[in-house]
């Protein structure tokens, strides 16, 4: 079954950097960010350093996130991602490449887990009408909806 696309025109609004608590979970801080600045729609983009790194990767056919955990020192070689509505409060949506001391890479989706030894943020706030995030029978994720 295939859905159809779904699509919006944002203006560019602030463009924030920020520099993550040390010692934090880098979700909460992003999210926590956005909560205090009253972000509702907006792309982000992070580089920096884990001391943990904890991600997921979804099982498409039995629809659940199965949950990696990382041990040691990671550099955030890529974070991208975007923050939306879900249940009216701003909901960071993000993957994340992360590189060990012998350049071995890894990944996922990201998830409270990942300690923040070093964070620069960036968060391009888009100007519009919000998107919300709600159930999608298609795929079982909480996906962008009308």
């Amino acid at each position: 079954m295939t859905s159809k696309p779904l699509s919006a025109e944002y203006r560019t609004g602030k463009v924030y950097v920020c520099k993550l608590a040390h010692g934090g979970d880098l979700l909460d801080g992003i999210t926590s960010f956005c909560k205090e600045k009253k972000i509702k729609m907006a792309a982000v983009s992070a580089i920096g350093a884990l001391s943990a790194a904890t991600v997921a990767y979804y099982d498409q056919k039995k629809r659940v996130y199965r949950e990696i955990t990382f041990k040691g020192h990671f550099e955030i070689l890529a974070l991208t991602g975007n923050v939306s509505l879900k249940d009216g409060s701003p909901l960071c949506h993000a993957h994340v490449l992360c590189g060990d001391g012998k350049g071995r890479v890894f990944g996922g989706h990201l998830l409270r887990g990942c300690a923040v030894f070093a964070c620069e943020l960036t968060v391009i706030v888009l100007k519009g009408k919000p998107l919300e995030r709600g159930y999608d029978e298609a795929t079982g994720l909480p996906l962008w909806r009308e």
